[in-house]
């Protein structure tokens, strides 16, 4: 007997699952959310897993994927002595340099099967800064526009390869200092054919614009900053197109010509977590644990030179309501956070209303680094320790399960084509719902 499906079913089907391209950290447009019924809510190390590969060297990037393959970064150390460590503590500075020579890597692996298709060896060397035991050499997520994957390190340079893993071009940076030696991890963004790039050190902080196609600098601007680690933002908005940087001293926003467009000062001490728009606002927040202001602001379009204090530029602010390492996320009206020691909280989007105050989300969870992700009317949290609780994403705190891995994570999973791909220390898996 055949069966008649309407070709209008067909279209609608063949959309609503089409593979959308997870081109950048936090997906696009920075927002951390899809939606596609096929997405799972439950997993283990062996249930609802398609495959999962070992990923040699240490990377706390996050995966990226476009037209079935996905690149991922990491740093083979020949002689690697300390792996990284869970927790929220100090101690962890590393300010003497490695003495041995690593490598610094970009695979690409097939979505479908997890077989990896090439490895391209970016850098190599004995390095030239260092890093803190939490962090990594490769902590910068790359970016794509399908034609080219753009491989940032920080410290190192700029590297991008086309589809078949051959060297487009290379732009490669002088090592500078950062805070105690803690390294470096502001993602690059791409925009229209530029590329744009947030250094700041503690030497010479810069923003920095790239012609995507040949590596070539369209302008450079010296920042007034010190070290910083939070990726930038390209707002559009009905007014116009603007750079946005998060900034210890300063937020600033320029145009597309690096003229500062507006600023303001008042974020903490440690600046992380990166801006995204919806609703037609800017978020921007920071919370180093340590400190008493951690805020959050959210900005209207339109702002003009120093906005500081400036209320009606505001939609809504909370002084002491910010994340220190994960980013903020909008799900439908909600803007949830998820705080670094475990705690959850919900606020209205639109006025900053608070819908549940905070909430610990499980005692026995250590801390979190990973920026949370939402689908299917569900948010979903990956502590370091390798468990990912699954929270309803209304307006009421509900816990309504809890997936483990076993193995430290700290990179931002990825979303594509029914499937989740989560890094772990020392793997990549591609979980699928059964559906």
């Amino acid at each position: 007997m055949r069966i008649f499906i309407p070709f209008t079913l067909l279209i609608f089907a063949a959309l609503a699952f089409a593979a959308d391209p997870w081109p950048q950290f936090r997906g696009p447009g920075s927002n951390g959310f899809a939606e596609d019924p096929r997405l799972p809510d439950r997993w283990s190390e062996t249930e609802n897993v398609k495959w999962k590969v070992d990923v040699p060297g240490v990377g706390w990037s996050s995966p990226i994927v476009w037209g079935g393959k996905i690149f991922l970064t990491a740093v083979i150390a020949a002689d690697s002595k300390e792996a990284p460590k869970k927790g929220l503590y100090f101690g962890g500075n590393r300010e003497s340099l490695p003495a041995d020579e690593h490598r610094w890597m970009l695979y690409a692996y097939d979505f479908a099967t997890g077989k990896k298709l090439w490895e391209r060896e970016a850098h190599r060397a004995v390095p030239t800064s260092s890093r803190h035991l939490k962090n990594s050499y490769a902590s910068e997520t790359p970016t794509t526009d399908g034609k080219l994957v753009y491989a940032y390190f920080g410290n190192v340079g700029l590297y991008a390869f086309d589809f078949s893993g051959k060297l487009a071009w290379k732009k490669e940076f002088p090592a500078r200092k950062t805070r105690y030696g803690w390294g470096t991890a502001a993602s690059p963004v791409l925009h229209k054919g530029r590329l744009y790039l947030v250094n700041d050190n503690d030497e010479a902080s810069t923003l920095l614009t790239l012609d995507a196609g040949t590596g070539q600098k369209i302008w450079e601007v010296s920042r007034e900053e010190r070290s910083n680690w939070a990726t930038p933002f390209v707002w559009e908005n009905a007014q116009r197109t603007e750079i946005v940087t998060s900034g210890t001293d300063k937020v600033r926003s320029y145009d597309l010509d690096g003229k500062v467009l507006w600023e303001f000062k008042g974020m903490s001490t440690i600046v992380v977590p990166t801006p995204f728009t919806r609703f037609g606002l800017l978020y921007m927040t920071s919370g180093y644990v340590q400190d008493q202001e951690r805020p959050v602001y959210v900005i209207k379009p339109g702002a003009k030179g120093d906005i500081t204090g400036n209320k009606d530029q505001l939609a809504w602010y909370k002084p002491q309501a910010g994340p220190y390492n994960p980013s903020p996320l909008v799900y439908g009206d909600i803007y949830f956070t998820l705080l670094d020691r475990g705690f959850f909280t919900a606020h209205d989007a639109k006025n900053g209303d608070e819908l549940y105050a905070r909430q610990r989300i499980d005692a026995k969870a250590g801390a979190f680094t990973s920026s949370p992700w939402a689908y299917n009317g569900k948010v979903f949290a990956l502590s370091e320790d390798g468990d990912t609780f699954v929270l309803a994403g209304g307006k009421e705190y509900k816990l309504l399960g809890k997936n483990s891995l076993n193995e430290m994570c700290m990179a931002t999973p990825a979303i594509y084509d029914g499937s989740l791909l989560i890094r772990t220390a020392g793997k990549l898996y591609r979980i699928s719902g059964s559906k």
